[in-house]
């Protein structure tokens, strides 16, 4: 099975998403295409191991970064997501881009297969908040937010998640969470142009500083 999501890895590369076929997988291990299909029955199943493969690799990378903090340094904590992200896009676009790009045309993603892993990096960050917050860490503007129909939203995800954030932390990480990978999609896919930064390195740093200020953790 390795052998079959390591090969699918390096066509998700050269062919794209849209474009695997388990025969070419086949082919590539030297085998007939009915061994193959004794393991993946489709492409959906492959697309689905390499989705599940690559979520992993990526909350791996996130768990090793974070085990270099200081639990206590929560800011750090966030940075070194937000680092650890952006340097596992970098090294691997092609497995970013089936993640967190264009879906691929005909493909759903299974929720009972794909939501444990691709909860992971979130999850680390929503850790990070937390513990903050029983800490007296974070520092937020005073008052209420939104609506009522959005407080009450706010509300479910933390008996959710089991968590005591306010609804500022938690709408803040929200965008906190949706601007780190918003940034690291800019960069990887050429967003902001081909010459308009020296190094891209620089403006994410800008921007992951901010992320942390907008949590309160600055």
């Amino acid at each position: 099975m390795r052998d079959i999501v390591r090969i699918g890895r390096a066509h998700l590369a050269t062919e794209g998403a849209a474009a695997l076929s388990l025969r070419a997988v086949a082919r590539d291990l030297g085998v007939v295409s009915s061994a193959v299909y004794r393991y993946v029955r489709s492409r959906d199943e492959l697309l689905t191991l390499l989705v599940v493969d690559g979520y992993d690799e990526l909350g791996d990378a996130v768990d090793a970064a974070l085990e270099k903090v200081d639990r206590s340094d929560y800011a750090a904590r966030m940075v070194a997501i937000g680092r650890a992200v952006r340097a596992w896009a970098l090294a691997e676009p092609a497995t970013y881009a089936l993640l967190f790009g264009s879906p691929v045309p005909g493909y759903e993603a299974p929720a009972e297969q794909t939501t444990g892993p691709g909860t992971r990096v979130i999850l680390r960050l929503v850790e990070v908040w937390e513990d903050a917050w029983v800490a007296g860490a974070v520092a937020l503007p005073a008052g209420t937010v939104g609506p009522r129909r959005l407080s009450r939203d706010l509300a479910r995800i933390r008996r959710e998640m089991g968590i005591t954030a306010p609804d500022a932390l938690v709408a803040r990480g929200m965008l906190a969470w949706a601007a780190l990978f918003g940034c690291v999609s800019f960069e990887l896919f050429g967003q902001y142009g081909p010459d308009t930064f020296a190094e891209p390195k620089d403006i994410f740093e800008h921007h992951l500083a901010a992320l942390v200020e907008t949590v309160g953790l600055a």
